[in-house]
């Protein structure tokens, strides 16, 4: 009897090992998402900050932006689309909206399939925190914390009940940014020390990781987070703190210090990511390399048919096409004659053919963590 008793529990405990191991694949099983919520900064951003500057618009309003792909402005920072609208037309969903379109909801049907709050000049941390270290932000306050304050007053307008809310999130996949890289540009560009910098680093992941946690308690389960791009590539900066010394770029012409932080900020946002994954085991919680999805642009250019990677498109003079008093768009700056044969669009921002190349990188799994494939339900 004892014998017997004990070949039912194991086979008891087995079942119950089955359930747990079949719940957890399932969990993690490519499936078609059915919206897309997207948080971030200019990265993100599809029209949410030339919205809320109607009076006086910005140069994303105006042509050459949009005359890639949309042949029109859409706000977007970019000749055409960014990364956000690839995972969109990879899932077979329309085109993610920005938020402030219908910020009053008067038609909250169009956010049913996805909703954008990104905004150009965002920040993981607020600007009056930022003001506290020196630096100063006058292009939005329009922080992650805001971002995350508009989804949960847009809700009840979309779904009837917090269980249907619950489900609602549930079912979307959540672009955590890219956030966080402006509070640095900012201190880089103001001067601020290397120290309160260095500060910030934590600060910042602290703030995504806690809107990561909210959205769980609301319901959400996959989540994709970027890292910062290899910012020592970037023509702003290589134009802001150009220098004589040769040894401070390395073999592609980025700047390395640069490039160091950026891989200190990844790395540290990599060990909170893999902490709350063991924090959350049945929560899809994906850290999306856009370092490393970036960098083969730099490494073998012409292999994708780029013959400029460090010389802005878009842009005024100089060796990298960036005068800093001049946007792109401004009168006295030009756009190059093909966007596709570049990296770089105004300086700090990507082209539209850039992005397809670093979108592939994430959409089949190559620079993501765990390796996440996401599936192609384009109809």
């Amino acid at each position: 009897m004892a014998s017997l008793y004990s070949l039912c529990l194991s086979k008891q405990q087995l079942f119950g090992i089955l359930l747990i191991l079949t719940f957890f694949s399932s969990s993690r099983t490519k499936r078609c998402y059915k919206s897309i919520i997207s948080f971030g900064d200019s990265l993100a951003d599809t029209g949410n900050w030339v919205i809320l500057l109607q009076q006086n618009k910005p140069t994303p309003a105006f042509p050459p932006f949009g005359g890639t792909y949309f042949n029109r402005p859409t706000g977007r920072c970019c000749d055409g689309r960014l990364i956000v609208d690839f995972f969109a037309q990879k899932l077979g969903l329309p085109l993610v909206p920005p938020y402030f379109r219908d910020a009053n909801c008067s038609n909250c049907r169009k956010f049913q399939k996805g909703v954008n709050f990104a905004v150009v000049g965002a920040t993981a941390l607020d600007n009056a925190y930022l003001a506290r270290k020196g630096i100063i932000n006058e292009l939005t306050n329009v922080s992650l914390g805001v971002q995350l304050g508009l989804l949960k007053t847009l809700l009840p307008s979309l779904c009837s009940s917090s269980s249907a809310c619950n489900e609602f999130l549930n079912n979307s996949l959540i672009l955590m940014g890219e956030i966080g890289g402006n509070e640095f540009n900012l201190a880089f560009i103001q001067g601020i020390s290397s120290e309160v910098i260095g500060g910030l680093v934590p600060e910042v992941i602290k703030a995504i990781s806690a809107a990561i946690e909210e959205l769980i308690e609301l319901g959400a389960m996959t989540f994709v987070v970027p890292g910062t791009i290899p910012l020592g590539c970037l023509p702003v900066l290589l134009t802001r703190f150009r220098t004589s010394n040769k040894q401070a770029y390395d073999r592609y012409g980025c700047l390395i210090w640069l490039n160091d932080f950026a891989h200190y900020y990844n790395e540290y946002l990599k060990k909170e990511l893999e902490s709350m994954r063991r924090l959350h085991p049945r929560i899809n919680i994906i850290y999306a390399d856009y370092y490393q999805a970036s960098m083969p642009l730099y490494l073998s250019p012409r292999s994708f048919g780029f013959k400029s990677t460090l010389t802005a498109c878009c842009g005024g003079e100089g060796p990298y096409n960036v005068n800093v008093t001049l946007s792109c768009g401004d009168p006295g700056t030009k756009s190059c004659d093909d966007p596709s044969s570049y990296v770089n669009w105004d300086g700090a921002h990507f082209t539209d053919e850039a992005h397809r190349v670093i979108s592939n990188g994430l959409l089949d799994g190559s620079c993501t963590i765990p390796r996440f494939e996401f599936p192609s339900c384009a109809s």
